[in-house]
């Protein structure tokens, strides 16, 4: 597998109580992964905690080498934190609605394998090009591909935090599964919608072009998302491929 350089930081940001973000890097397993709590307080919290618990207990059991491996890692992730929300709920049924948001990215030696349920983003920087390469599961989203908004409007929509897929306990995850290969100097970013809310894409990729090392640049990307508002928990963690 190639050389991986890894950073991740959470903050609370400046209006919430509490912060419902949690990430999980596992430099010796080759996965990081980033989920954003929903359903308030405590059990947004809960849901993205099980989340990254339940990563970490899958990949450690399965240790997967080759890409059949991981993908069935990364599936089996979604189910089983799925199934434990929904446990979760049954045996708590204040906290029905309660779910996170997740991205989960993993290496092999050929490349990369990608889960992403929900409005948290993953982008990939490569030589110039920068790249998103997840698509939100959001109502707004799915207005803007059907071309019933403009993208301007959709920065301000106010149902543009309404979720419609999450690791929440339903019956069936419906799982985007990206996979591609990678190269040399390749930049992996996973975040909240904490830190796009806040900063749009074009100055993400200029602090991420910016250069400095992995930790300086996730660090700077806090710091401007707290800058322009914090209204929400910023998560960030950022994954290169080291040259």
């Amino acid at each position: 597998m190639s050389r991986m350089a890894w950073a991740g930081k959470s903050d609370i940001g400046l209006k919430r109580r509490n912060n419902e973000d949690t990430f999980l890097i596992s430099t010796e397993l080759g996965f990081c992964l980033v989920a954003d709590g929903i359903g308030g307080a405590a059990a947004g919290e809960v849901a993205s905690r099980t989340f990254a618990e339940t990563a970490g207990e899958i990949f450690q059991s399965a240790q997967p080498l080759s890409e059949k491996d991981v993908i069935q890692a990364v599936r089996e992730t979604f189910k089983a934190a799925n199934e434990r929300v929904r446990a979760h709920i049954h045996r708590n049924p204040t906290h029905l609605g309660m779910g996170c948001t997740a991205e989960l990215l993993a290496f092999h030696p050929d490349g990369f394998v990608l889960g992403h349920l929900g409005d948290s983003r993953t982008y990939r920087l490569r030589d110039a090009q920068f790249t998103r390469l997840t698509s939100d599961h959001t109502l707004v989203q799915a207005q803007l591909d059907q071309g019933l908004i403009t993208p301007e409007a959709a920065r301000t929509h106010p149902m543009r935090h309404v979720i419609l897929r999450a690791v929440s306990g339903e019956e069936a995850v419906e799982l985007d599964l990206i996979r591609g290969k990678i190269l040399p100097g390749d930049g992996f970013l996973l975040c909240s919608d904490g830190l796009t809310d806040m900063v749009d894409d074009v100055r993400i990729h200029e602090i991420l072009a910016a250069g400095g090392s992995v930790q300086t640049r996730v660090d700077r990307l806090v710091e401007e998302a707290l800058a322009a508002g914090g209204r929400d928990n910023v998560t960030v963690v950022l994954c290169e491929v080291v040259e």
